[in-house]
């Protein structure tokens, strides 16, 4: 799984543009409602978050923020963007590895090395792996997003997703699944005392136990028709699975992917850079 998802993991590296507004929408907590895990029982923890809609029409903005055309329900954007005041907002932290620019707000002892060496992704060497394998590493990492999460709720956004949840397979055997998933719990446990919902980024194979250990409510996923992985997605978290495909890498044409009752109804058609409307590449196009 490791070399297929770095192939198709996000764009988070690009700067996100600012829109000024700031509110949050209106009656979230009034909308919340818990996620029935596949065995029908429901997450107490999510019980006070407003889940994304079901099936909603999605648009995917890290690499910058603009107004979505047409009638778009559910928008993610870089924690260092503004939410979308009138859309339900997802906001983007990475979670286990380092963004570029970013390695200097990392104390030395959350990164992982090896031989003396920082280990980095092999498909974005400049970003560093975190170092989940103990307990107080974990807590030092915390530290450091926990703020970030708050923050994404104090600028009103209702969810927050968290990338490179299986960093530890790019670790060369120095993290577990269990690690990662540790802290994970972590961060969900205090994105939902914030209020936000939580979406797992990737990952199709960890999906169960992300969401039975870990208590996430929803995917964001990237080129899972691609990668024959929206059924895995779907097993866990229903019709909360937000896909995005790439128009370089299409099994086939978007129309038919969106006339084809498999396909999650959450999906949207991106250029690769994520270019925000306006920029000459920019593609961005959902099911009717």
């Amino acid at each position: 799984m490791s070399s297929r998802s770095d192939r198709h993991r996000r764009h988070h590296h690009y700067l996100a543009l600012a829109l000024t507004a700031a509110l949050a929408l209106a009656g979230c907590a009034d909308a919340a409602r818990s996620t029935p895990s596949p065995s029908g029982r429901s997450s107490q923890s999510t019980s006070a978050v407003a889940l994304p809609p079901a099936g909603g029409r999605l648009d995917y903005q890290l690499g910058g923020a603009y107004p979505p055309a047409g009638p778009v329900q559910t928008v993610v954007r870089d924690r260092a963007a503004r939410p979308d005041p009138d859309r339900y907002s997802v906001c983007y932290v990475n979670a286990f590895q380092t963004q570029p620019g970013d390695r200097e707000l990392w104390p030395d002892d959350t990164l992982l090395r090896r031989d003396g060496r920082v280990v980095t992704d092999p498909d974005w060497p400049d970003e560093v792996l975190l170092d989940t394998s103990s307990e107080a590493r974990r807590e030092q990492i915390a530290a450091v997003l926990v703020p970030w999460v708050e923050g994404c709720a104090d600028d009103g956004y209702d969810a927050v997703e968290l990338d490179n949840l299986d960093s530890y397979t790019r670790s060369g055997g120095a993290l577990e699944q269990q690690d990662n998933v540790a802290l994970a719990r972590r961060l969900v446990d205090a994105a939902h005392a914030e209020g936000l919902a939580v979406g797992q980024k990737n990952a199709a194979a960890d999906s169960e136990v992300l969401r039975e250990r870990a208590g996430f409510d929803f995917a964001v996923v990237e080129e899972c028709a691609a990668y024959r992985e929206c059924s895995t997605y779907e097993q866990v978290y229903g019709d909360r699975v937000l896909d995005i495909e790439y128009t370089d890498n299409l099994p086939r044409t978007f129309a038919a992917m969106c006339a084809d009752d498999t396909s999650p109804r959450s999906t949207v058609l991106r250029d690769r850079a994520l270019e925000p409307a306006g920029s000459p590449g920019h593609v961005a196009r959902v099911c009717p």
